[in-house]
């Protein structure tokens, strides 16, 4: 982003309403808690509420859909009206009962669902990931991280469009099926990704990455795969360098936890 075409990035802020995802797990179970949560992103800056009743951390086990129906549906037909939601799902079903409660963007990790989106006229967002949820982090293995990465999203994309979908977001999918050293070679080399042509999306926030990049630094080491992470809530400095390190390379939108912080830094960025 460089002269007058600078615009200010994006943020959209992570609602799980999950007992088991890896930072806030269990915390936004109850639906009136969830939308009280939903609206204090918004009122920190969320541009979009990413509304999740599945977890895709490492190791999480599948929801089946009526129970993912369950936990999303009446947060999103509360918040809908108030924001732009995003439902986070991998299933068919749920994206279905979402879009009808009023979400209009479909964050889709397994980046599967393009033929749903364009029956619904809805926005996508695709993902990589290797492998799924349940495996994904057990022997990640690349012969070049960022140009697979970039052709599977431009393959993806391209299907999107052949469909009819006509918002496609792409986001490199950080931490799923990838190490550090991958996570490190992505954000390198984001601008490989925006240089696709569609706008991009970055999800970093309170990643095991950072976890880890926040231990070494701590105890002066240099981090490795092995270097235990800090607590997800001790992990705000590096999401928000990461975000801001994507933000500069052209990503257009941030998914994050700590929404004012994000949002001050991409005020910042933009100016």
């Amino acid at each position: 982003m460089t002269g007058e075409e600078r615009v200010l990035p994006l943020v959209m802020g992570v609602l799980n309403v999950t007992p088991d995802s890896f930072s806030d797990g269990g915390r936004w179970c109850d639906p009136d808690s969830a939308i009280a949560r939903g609206l204090e992103l918004v009122a920190e800056g969320a541009s979009v509420v990413d509304v999740g009743g599945e977890s895709t951390r490492p190791g999480a086990r599948p929801v089946d859909a009526p129970e993912e129906i369950r936990r999303v549906v009446p947060v999103v037909e509360a918040l809908a009206p108030v924001v732009r939601v995003s439902i986070d799902t991998r299933k068919d079903e749920v994206a279905r009962a979402a879009v009808r409660a009023g979400a209009t963007l479909i964050n889709d990790v397994s980046a599967s669902l393009w033929r749903t989106a364009a029956e619904l006229g809805t926005g996508w967002v695709a993902m990589h990931m290797q492998g799924s949820p349940e495996t994904m982090q057990e022997a990640p293995t690349y012969t070049d991280v960022v140009a697979e990465v970039a052709t599977f999203l431009e393959q993806r994309a391209a299907m999107a469009a052949r469909a009819g979908v006509e918002e496609i977001w792409l986001d490199p999918g950080f931490g799923f099926g990838k190490t550090m050293v991958h996570n490190l070679s992505l954000l390198r080399h984001l601008d490989r990704i925006v240089a696709i042509g569609l706008p991009v999306l970055v999800g970093l926030s309170r990643k095991a990455t950072i976890g880890r990049l926040h231990a070494a630094s701590d105890r002066g080491e240099v981090p490795t795969e092995s270097t235990a992470p800090v607590p997800t809530d001790d992990r705000l400095e590096g999401s928000i360098a990461l975000g801001v390190w994507a933000m500069t390379q052209g990503a257009r939108m941030i998914r994050a936890h700590d929404v004012l912080a994000a949002v001050h830094s991409a005020k910042v960025v933009a100016a």
